[in-house]
């Protein structure tokens, strides 16, 4: 009985300070954080780690497996300094792109994790047809670029993140895809997507499709919209159809 109890306290300890990367409690990072690492990570990280995070030994960003680091502040030092002797080069990121590239890394293994609740063939005939989901957004150079394009939804979004979007697009929607509205001094009225800002200018594509730089300093009012032109497909889809919806979208992985 005491054998039994040590091995039980010897396999307990050995869990508690198991330092595997997967094992970690995984905190919460924004769908701002998680896309700009997206795009840093196909910028810098996919020659080698591939797609999946899954192409060198011994090392799977998807499961969570990391030989090296089982910490953030861990990882995010390996970023930065690299791993002498090796083909990982010493990262030069500022602080925002080093949190975006720990956050996109961290959530890889979040975007498989829910089993497909429905049926891609269908969710695609949805998004084309009763859907019209075309009519805003663009997948692989089909559809509109009104809205953000979603050909790689499915590599930056988890499957639960879609499903909340297409409920409550609103809540979920990220700062850099807020519309605006800008009235200029002559009394025209302009509104939508803004996809650039610096401090004179904004840089938008309307309603048409059209790509319009305007000067704040000729605008007489400038609104950021935070309320999404997106409707809501709770009613308007039933349960299994937004099922096959997000199941065809966590399947956009982009072209990489």
């Amino acid at each position: 009985m005491r054998l039994q109890i040590a091995l039980t306290a010897v396999l307990i300890l050995a869990a508690a300070n198991s330092t595997t990367f997967a094992q970690e409690r995984t905190p919460q990072y924004s769908q701002a954080e998680v896309e700009v690492g997206f795009n840093l990570y196909n910028s810098n990280c996919i020659t080698c780690h591939g797609a999946n995070g899954d192409s060198v030994s011994g090392v799977s960003f998807r499961t969570g497996q990391l030989r090296r680091v089982s910490t953030d502040a861990e990882l995010n030092r390996l970023i930065q300094t690299g791993i002498p002797g090796t083909a990982m080069p010493p990262g030069r990121f500022g602080t925002a792109d080093l949190a975006g590239l720990v956050a996109y890394v961290r959530s890889m293994r979040d975007f498989d994790i829910r089993p497909a609740r429905g049926d891609a063939t269908r969710g695609r005939a949805l998004v084309e047809g009763k859907g019209g989901c075309l009519t805003c957004h663009r997948i692989n150079g089909k559809g509109s670029r009104v809205a953000p394009d979603l050909s790689d939804v499915g590599a930056v979004r988890s499957p639960d993140a879609i499903e909340r979007s297409m409920i409550d697009s609103s809540s979920t929607m990220l700062p850099m895809n807020r519309s605006i509205r800008a009235v200029t001094k002559t009394g025209t009225v302009i509104t939508g997507r803004r996809l650039n800002e610096d401090t004179y200018t904004v840089q938008i594509i309307d309603r048409d499709e059209r790509l319009l730089s305007l000067v704040k300093s000729d605008l007489r009012e400038y609104i950021v919209l935070k309320t999404s032109p997106m409707p809501s497909f709770k009613n308007a889809l039933t349960p299994m159809e937004l099922d096959d919806v997000v199941t065809y979208l966590r399947t956009l992985k982009g072209a990489r």
